[in-house]
């Protein structure tokens, strides 16, 4: 038996001593009375009558313990041509400034915080100034249009919201604040205050009686000590696509929040205090705050914090540039990343060009990582190339060639083996175990490990219903796959609509409910397709109502801008083609999955209650007409 299956085992069969043992490596400022309160599942609690701060433990400890003056953070910014190196010190003393200001503004413990903010270090100073006041912080992605904004400020009723006056993409400077104006005016709940970051580039016009400008309110605010709190206490809230049109919001606690994302940092991605470790991410999605803000400062890593993209700041070179500028021991991004790279750099010049001695693993998550690319960066950078599989929900992997443990051959296309904590299993749709190669649901053995949802905000019954209910003592990832004779997972997709475009997860839910608003809209579908560049794309079939007379290219164009105004352009919602009918089933059903399969060129199977077999040839010329399958 080696390392791997002896950590594993003991992590599954006596989950309570592993965690108990974990948990060490986090300072507390009581000790746990329980390590897992298992008394009304599925609603597990790690930690119960443990204290702790998780800003204490991400910074203040290790200014106390030695590394005051080791740099924390690593701003880089080509589309403002910034780089900031930032002490754990002075990332201690600007947060600690924060959060007294946003104690001013009556911010306490349990209150919640939105912070809607570029890729800046204050987004990283506001969430670690809610964690040492005990506030319960809700990132909202910069890219989001303000109706998303407006649905996740009702839902979490922050009593502060923090912006900044603008964000910059490529060369394209994106204002926030008209944003956010137009959001709150849509919310019902009115935060009482704003606090506004003005950017040097970007100048925001501030509200009299609600807005407070960052600086002012900083410099009149006096630093403020760690509040402590309950492991089991929340520490964030962040919205996830649901296969509706209202996102979850998936409540993470603080005590197994921290033991599971330190003990990640040693033992999947084999770092060590003062690594250098990049997350080429966003503070609005889970890989930003796990392992941007958190995991790296929990560990005591040098974290960097990118403000710009793969390609075009200003080349192909962009990444490399910064693996070697700043010794990065360990990259993580999303497969997007490399195919865009490839794309515009396929035999890897840039790449040759920069010193990465430093440089030891490229992990690569969010969406699914193809052969193609992966060979790629293997071939380019001579390193290992590790895929690892993990949600929203679950905040760290699940699944994952765990270098710090001990290293297995690689398999393309799946993400290794079971992380330690996480009792993968393969179930048919009775609940029955699957054997090797047997494809099926993919779920997790209760109780999930530490650091994994608690719940969903204020909704405990939707959080049964989407992820415990569908088989009775196990987690629903609503992800397919199977495992080999090995124990290696592979991940084949989502079972809900839910679909991935660049590592970010959208609803094609969400997004019918935008084309259906259409005037000349009498039905619809989105479904994803398959991208090379992007992972998949959304595709949209509609049925026009009777009689309409307007220019079915004016009708595509307007639902383009919608769903760019209504999710934002992060959808990347493009096509659309007219139908004369959807495919359904004789209840009503319509058949995505089916449409889905034609657009990519895969095998289907007709369904037996399929009510008009013809409809299927219309949607296959229709999509023929899109060029779809893509080759």
């Amino acid at each position: 038996m080696g390392r791997y299956d002896e950590i594993f085992a003991k992590s599954v069969s006596d989950p309570e001593s592993f965690w108990d043992a974990a948990a060490e490596a986090i300072d507390w400022q009581k000790k746990w009375d329980k390590v897992l309160d298992d008394s009304d599942p599925p609603f597990y609690r790690w930690y119960v009558g443990g204290e702790l701060n998780t800003c204490h433990n991400a910074l203040d400890r290790h200014v106390e313990k030695g590394r005051a003056d080791q740099i924390a953070m690593i701003y880089d910014s080509p589309v403002t041509n910034t780089i900031e190196r930032i002490s754990y010190r002075e990332l201690r003393d600007r947060v600690a400034v924060f959060a007294g200001g946003l104690k001013n503004l009556g911010v306490g413990k349990g209150d919640t915080v939105v912070i809607y903010m570029p890729m800046i270090p204050e987004a990283a100073v506001a969430m670690l100034a809610c964690a040492r006041l005990g506030a319960v912080h809700s990132v909202v992605f910069g890219g989001f249009a303000p109706n998303e904004l407006a649905i996740r400020i009702d839902h979490s009723k922050p009593r502060v919201i923090v912006s900044a006056s603008g964000g910059i993409e490529g060369k394209k400077i994106i204002e926030y604040k008209p944003l956010l104006d137009e959001a709150i005016d849509l919310a019902g709940h009115k935060p009482e205050k704003c606090v506004i970051y003005q950017r040097p580039n970007i100048k925001a016009s501030l509200k009299t009686d609600r807005d407070l400008d960052w600086q002012d309110m900083t410099t009149k605010a006096a630093p403020v000590d760690c509040v402590p709190v309950q492991a089991t206490d929340p520490l964030y809230i962040l919205y996830t696509s649901g296969t509706t049109g209202l996102p979850k919001g998936v409540l993470r606690d603080n005590g197994g929040h921290a033991v599971a994302l330190q003990w990640s940092m040693e033992n999947i991605y084999d770092v060590r205090p003062g690594d250098v470790f990049w997350a080429a991410s966003d503070v609005g999605w889970v890989v930003g705050h796990s392992y941007i803000v958190y995991a790296p400062l929990f560990m005591g890593c040098t974290t960097v914090l990118y403000e710009g993209k793969p390609v075009g700041t200003p080349d192909p070179g962009a990444f490399w540039r910064v693996i070697s500028q700043h010794g990065v021991r360990v990259l993580f991004t999303a497969p997007t990343a490399f195919r865009a790279i490839k794309k515009e750099d396929p035999d890897g010049h840039h790449c040759k060009q920069y010193d990465l001695s430093n440089f030891k693993y490229l992990f690569l998550a969010g969406e699914r990582l193809d052969p193609d690319t992966y060979h790629w960066a293997s071939r380019i950078l001579q390193r290992p190339v590790i895929d690892h599989w993990w949600q929203t929900e679950t905040g760290w992997p699940i699944a994952s060639n765990c270098m710090g443990i001990e290293q297995f051959p690689i398999k393309p296309g799946s993400p290794t083996k079971a992380v330690p904590g996480y009792d993968v299993r393969i179930l048919d749709d009775n609940g029955k175990e699957l054997g090797s190669h047997a494809e099926g649901s993919v779920v997790i053995k209760l109780p999930l490990p530490p650091g994994t949802l608690q719940t969903l905000w204020k909704a405990d019954e939707k959080f049964v219903t989407s992820y415990m209910s569908h088989f009775e003592g196990y987690y629903h990832t609503s992800d397919g796959g199977y495992m080999d004779e090995d124990g290696y997972l592979f991940i084949m997709g989502r079972i809900d609509d839910v679909i991935n475009i660049a590592g970010h997860r959208l609803s094609t839910g969400a997004m019918e409910e935008v084309v259906a608003t259409h005037a000349d809209v009498a039905e619809c579908a989105v479904f994803g397709t398959a991208d090379k560049l992007k992972g998949e794309l959304p595709v949209g079939l509609v049925v026009l109502k009777a009689g309409v007379e307007t220019d079915p290219e004016e009708i595509k164009q307007d639902l383009v801008r919608m769903v760019r105004k209504q999710i934002g352009p992060i959808a990347c919602y493009k096509e659309t083609a007219v139908v004369k009918r959807l495919p359904k089933t004789r209840s009503g059903k319509i058949l995505r999955g089916t449409m889905r399969a034609i657009a990519n060129g895969k095998e289907y199977r007709m369904p037996s209650t399929i009510d008009d077999p013809v409809t299927l040839e219309e949607i296959t010329d229709s999509l023929k007409g899109l060029g779809y399958p893509k080759s």
